[in-house]
């Protein structure tokens, strides 16, 4: 089973005004939710561990996680606010996020309070800002560091400054997953934020010299690349008319783990074996996910059978 941590909130598009204000169209979003459902989605057993509020938008992330089959028994239930993703698009369709998530119900996991995990759990995804803010944050940290010689763990870094503008805290939470972490997953964006000096290939080998056995890096249309320690592959991104991209790197995320769930790859041994070939197919089958994401508007990330 994969266990899938962090946050999940509600995004608001913002539309048209109106005669008194602005219409609003508020859809299921989040990260780790995102993950957490297109592995759901692409048929693979997942569990979400999360914290949800019981205001009426925790009860419907809570419906929407059972409707697309995630296993909710991990979620955890507070009286605090959801968080509220605003979201306004660019002529690009790049989207601008406004976060209203201070003291939310994502953030109120504590170390006393994390569940135990399930027996069968083999893989432990993590990443976005429930890393990077309290008490959530050491939590998480905290459960990856104890899982690490056990599990698999996943980080995808996904950098949001409007959420924890501090870059200097957030290079000190990659600091300190990437020596847990086996497979680090993060975009080019991500990375010209927090080493602008440094060339992509050169934090690669500095993490896999620190433990990791994959890491993965995504250029938006131009694709992705890997490395391991013994070598590079690139997949190129399928042309397709872009909606908006909302998702896309956690459709990306969910891909991968499947498609190296799918090929019994995913351990940190057979991670640091794949060939050159093999590892570009795995790319490949992400970049079409995450593409099919961009066709559509906000985070509709694909089911298995469009994926055939």
């Amino acid at each position: 089973m994969f266990v899938v941590c962090g946050e999940a909130l509600m995004d608001v598009y913002m539309g048209e005004p109106t005669a008194t204000g602005l219409a609003l169209d508020a859809r299921i979003g989040g990260s780790p939710l995102n993950v957490a459902q297109g592995l759901a989605r692409l048929e693979r057993p997942v569990a979400f561990l999360t914290g949800l509020s019981t205001d009426a938008s925790g009860e419907r992330l809570l419906a929407s996680l059972r409707a697309e089959g995630v296993d909710t028994s991990l979620v955890l239930r507070n009286d605090a606010p959801s968080t509220l993703s605003v979201i306004s698009l660019d002529a690009a369709g790049v989207p601008r996020y406004a976060f209203h998530g201070q003291d939310a119900a994502d953030r109120q996991i504590t170390l006393g309070t994390l569940p135990a995990l399930p027996p069968s759990t083999r893989v432990l995804q993590l990443g976005s800002y429930a890393l990077a803010v309290e008490p959530v944050g050491s939590a998480l940290r905290a459960l990856a560091a104890r899982e690490s010689a056990q599990r698999l763990i996943a980080y995808d870094l996904n950098v949001r400054l409007n959420v924890e503008p501090d870059l200097a805290l957030w290079r000190e939470v990659v600091d300190f997953m990437a020596p847990i972490a086996h497979l680090m997953k993060t975009s080019d964006e991500d990375l010209a934020l927090l080493y602008p000096e440094q060339a992509p290939e050169q934090v690669a080998a500095r993490w896999l010299g620190l433990g990791a056995s994959l890491v993965v890096v995504t250029r938006g249309r131009e694709g992705a690349t890997a490395w391991t320690r013994a070598l590079r592959a690139d997949a190129l991104s399928p042309p397709v008319d872009v909606i908006d991209t909302v998702g896309a790197g956690d459709t990306f995320q969910a891909a991968l783990l499947t498609w190296l769930d799918e090929n019994a790859a995913l351990t940190p041994e057979a991670l640091a074996a794949l060939d050159t070939t093999t590892l570009g197919n795995a790319l490949a089958f992400a970049a079409r996910a995450a593409a099919l994401t961009c066709s559509r508007r906000g985070a509709d990330l694909p089911r298995r059978a469009e994926l055939r």
